[in-house]
């Protein structure tokens, strides 16, 4: 009995994990065979396997949509957060993480950066869009500090905890032959966090990447300064429903994402897994 048990557990786990590929790779198959098609091929067959490789769609991106401009918006200002990230979010994780023991306003600055994640983002979207029009923020720099303020609650929370488990007699040690407080945060603290900071940069590059409400909600007034999400989400009513161009910059702006996924998988399993077994 315990054996047949055993086997129909075996049985429904491979069938969910199957059923969640096919819903997850059956959208990936679409975008990659419709960007290979002829508009005559998808009127013929929406699901069929494309007879050749049509690139021509690939260079009508390029050419008529002036994709280039859009794709590098969302480079500058996914790299721009990631290192604003890194170097603001370390830092202050590594001064709550070393000093809340000791002064409880650090405890209770690092209580109110958590009790951020569970504000709903769709409570204060509209006084957040007048604030940073009042501002003056109504553009990519805007949207730029938008990404580092909402990463910074996640991140705070994950490396703060992370430090905690780092020996402090490793800076101790550091002290004594030298260092500074910044130095030893330089070039002791910073490389032990590579784990889980590979982990929170990766994590947030893929959602600054495939943002599209704030990019909506601060740049939709300025078609120059869209981001690939904003552009593609216009896209289908600039040109006509012309659903193989639009693949074609669907799939284009996957590879940058599926390339920081796969290289820093690894990065992502020992960061989400490190520090959860004290030694």
């Amino acid at each position: 009995m315990v054996r047949v048990k055993s086997v129909l557990f075996k049985s429904m786990a491979y069938f969910i994990a199957i059923a969640g590929a096919l819903v997850i790779l059956l959208p990936f198959y679409i975008t990659l065979i419709t960007a290979f098609k002829t508009p005559e091929e998808s009127a013929q067959n929406f699901f069929a396997f494309p007879k050749s490789l049509y690139l021509d769609n690939f260079k009508e991106v390029f050419a008529k949509a002036g994709y280039l401009k859009y794709f590098m918006n969302s480079v500058i200002v996914t790299v721009c957060s990631l290192i604003l990230i890194y170097i603001l979010v370390t830092m202050i994780s590594y001064a709550i993480a070393r000093s809340m023991k000791r002064h409880v306003y650090y405890k209770i600055i690092f209580g109110m950066i958590v009790l951020g994640m569970f504000v709903p983002f769709q409570v204060i979207m509209v006084p957040l869009v007048q604030f940073m029009g009042g501002l003056g923020l109504s553009n990519k720099f805007g949207l730029i500090l938008l990404h580092v303020t909402y990463a910074s609650m996640q991140a705070v929370f994950l490396l703060v905890n992370y430090i905690q488990n780092v020996p402090q007699d490793l800076e101790e040690a550091a002290y004594i032959d030298g260092c500074t407080t910044v130095q030893a945060y330089v070039k002791v603290v910073v490389p032990l966090l590579k784990p889980m900071t590979s982990t929170v940069l990766v994590l947030n590059a893929l959602w600054i990447w495939n943002d599209f409400q704030m990019p909506l909600m601060i740049l939709n007034k300025l078609p120059d300064t869209w981001t690939l999400p904003l552009f593609q989400y216009n896209f289908k009513s600039q040109y006509s429903f012309d659903y193989n161009m639009a693949f074609a910059s669907y799939l284009i702006a996957m590879i940058p994402v599926l390339i920081a996924y796969i290289t820093a998988q690894k990065h992502i399993v020992e960061g989400l897994t490190a520090g959860a077994v004290k030694s």
